[in-house]
């Protein structure tokens, strides 16, 4: 038991424990990062694939397909990462689900068809998956003092909202790399071609596709470069580890998770889990549909070639979520400041729940209707980082990030305390997989649909859109804030046995 942390004294921060942090970290950056890849790369992927235009029916199927299925895969696999994770050790698995998911999108920059793409987005959402439930178990038994440890998954967890940026960026480098013909159409091998088919190069009218969401896909890869050099000197959860060789590791169960003294806490969190996604895959992920609808983009526009405006669309498409991500920042670094300083937990979310009921909602409905002023604009073209500007939607947009994404952060510190070591990588995965993965996902699909209806109001595509988000962030903020009343509260402020 000696080599325990003790659960009253704060860890030393030694070199082990800055690894621990660091590669961390990176997987919540790149958890992120691999998902919000979707929204920016979906339009020109779904044009190229399947020749689908925007506000098409063809189109909004396809965008549905692919929000949901790779989602409801990650969340049936990662089910079982859960169980993993309880039986096989945290480390391990945690190492493996980053390696997937870092593959899997750097070879979906190389899709011949919209099916490999679709299978190669599943890999990649199993993966992200696997990788949150597995850290956020690890790094809280790695902190057992309670304002450690709740800082700890607060400011680590406050990547995510980074590796969401860096997406933005590293697609808004793609697309002017692109357009400034440094980089290369790609081709695959004659041998791999014979089986999987060519990349398309260009459209039926002869006009040369871009391959910038390819390149945007394949910088995916990233994460796995450290992770090679970092994983030998990671160690295994302490607490885990000690139960495993006494052999008093009780052994996982799902319907464990729905025992009387848990089935509440199931139950209630994994409602409030789809409802905290749903705000983002039905609202937030909507915006590279909704911007080409904005009064001044339409504007820069007017007289252009359709592949420029494509990609003028897709600029400031990833401009937008640059913004939301920097919202999206400050509401993990502000949940990180409050939660150990607001005791209770329903208190703590509703900080951010309160004004998100009102504030999401009125903002998309509101997006295209207002005068989208610029107020300041910050270039940094020249860093190849591209622009940040702050206009009248954008900074609506910042508040939106904040409000949702903080959300976030506070499942990954309130789960581990509601279940014992056994249980916990099991019982996040339930919340984190069949609540937030494969039922809140689905309000993009919902989204989708309902921008289709004729009952819902506006004359082009990005109006039945933003109108669409409006009333299904209306409704899961109301759901998810009456929920609440019901969350328990943690018996005490040290991870249960």
């Amino acid at each position: 038991m000696s080599d325990l942390p003790s659960p009253t004294a704060p860890r030393r921060f030694t070199l082990v424990v800055w690894l621990i942090l660091i590669i961390a970290s990176i997987g919540f950056a790149f958890d992120i990062y691999e998902l919000l890849m979707l929204p920016l790369i979906l339009r020109p992927a779904l044009e190229q694939l399947v020749g689908a235009r925007p506000g098409t029916e063809l189109f909004n199927t396809w965008l549905a397909v692919m929000f949901y299925v790779p989602a409801f895969a990650g969340g049936l696999f990662g089910l079982l990462g859960g169980y993993l994770t309880d039986r096989l050790g945290r480390r391990r698995v945690l190492t493996w689900s980053i390696m997937l998911y870092a593959l899997s999108a750097f070879l979906a920059g190389f899709s011949t068809n919209i099916w490999m793409l679709l299978v190669l987005r599943c890999t990649t959402f199993i993966g992200v998956c696997v990788e949150f439930v597995a850290a956020v178990a690890w790094l809280a038994e790695l902190f057992p003092e309670m304002r450690q440890r709740e800082r700890v998954l607060g400011y680590t967890q406050a990547f995510s909202s980074i590796g969401g940026l860096l997406v933005a960026v590293a697609n808004g480098i793609a697309v002017r790399l692109w357009d400034a013909n440094y980089l290369a159409p790609l081709v695959l091998p004659e041998s791999l071609a014979a089986i999987l088919g060519q990349i398309p190069q260009e459209s039926p009218s002869g006009e040369p596709y871009t391959m910038a969401w390819r390149y945007t896909l394949m910088s995916g890869l990233i994460p796995a470069l450290p992770l090679v050099v970092i994983r030998p000197f990671l160690p295994e959860s302490p607490v885990w580890e000690q139960k495993r060789r006494a052999g008093t590791l009780k052994r996982p169960s799902f319907l464990a998770v729905f025992a009387p003294d848990l089935r509440k806490t199931t139950i209630v969190t994994t409602l409030m889990f789809a409802c905290s996604y749903g705000a983002a895959f039905g609202a937030i992920q909507m915006i590279p549909q909704i911007v080409p609808g904005l009064s001044d983009v339409k504007e820069a526009n007017a007289g252009k070639p359709v592949p420029q405006q494509k990609s003028y669309e897709q600029l400031v498409a990833s401009e937008y979520t640059k913004i939301q991500e920097l919202g999206g920042l400050t509401g993990r670094f502000l949940l990180a400041l409050l939660a150990a300083r607001i005791i209770s937990r329903r208190r703590l979310l509703w900080t951010f729940q309160v004004p998100g009921m009102f504030l999401v909602p009125l903002s998309f409905a509101m997006f295209l209707n207002i005068e989208n002023r610029t107020w300041f604009e910050v270039d940094l073209t020249g860093l190849y980082i591209g622009k940040l500007p702050f206009t009248t939607a954008s900074i609506a947009l910042f508040f939106c990030g904040l409000v949702v994404v903080a959300q976030f952060s506070f499942w990954g510190n309130y789960l581990p305390r509601v279940y014992p070591v056994h249980l916990r990588g099991t019982g996040e995965s339930v919340a984190a997989n069949i609540g937030g993965r494969m039922i809140g996902t689905c309000f993009a699909a919902v989204t989708s649909f309902l921008a289709l209806q004729p009952f819902i109001p506006g004359e082009t595509a990005p109006q039945k859109v933003a109108y669409a988000a409006a009333f299904v962030a209306a409704f899961v903020f109301l759901v998810g804030f009456a929920l609440s009343f019901l969350l328990p509260e943690p018996k005490e402020s040290s991870l249960p046995d």
